[in-house]
């Protein structure tokens, strides 16, 4: 009996099982790779960080400009257009909110939601 046939066609099948079994492995490697590179670039930082600037900013010249009395729907409108430019550029719900000078320094919470990524700072000090 000759078996030489059989072992090729037996060793033939193994090879390309495990070149298959390989190629499964490499593509799950990839696509893991891919997410999580998509998961980096979809974190966004610049956003909330020119969020950040520009409200410390703003908020900073109201308390300096305000001493002697501002009205509070000026305050509400700045806040209110802050939201609006937000979620009309950026599509992400924005809030934040100002505590009272004492002792010379305000608080400010600053609440970022783009439905991906949610950020919560709480609070920042600036002074008045």
């Amino acid at each position: 009996m000759k078996a030489d046939g059989q072992w090729i066609i037996m060793m033939g099948f193994l090879v390309s099982l495990g070149i298959f079994y390989l190629a499964v492995i490499i593509s799950q490697s990839t696509l893991v790779g891919q997410t999580t590179a998509e998961g980096v670039l979809e974190f966004p930082k610049n956003d909330i960080q020119d969020l950040r600037h520009d409200i410390l900013e703003v908020e900073n010249l109201n308390l300096t400009q305000c001493q002697s009395g501002c009205s509070p729907t000026l305050m509400g409108n700045i806040s209110s257009e802050i939201q609006q430019i937000s979620l009309y550029r950026k599509s992400a719900i924005v809030s934040y909110s100002l505590s009272p000078c004492v002792n010379n320094r305000s608080q400010v919470s600053i609440y970022y939601d783009n439905g991906v990524t949610t950020y919560n700072e709480s609070p920042i000090t600036i002074h008045c």
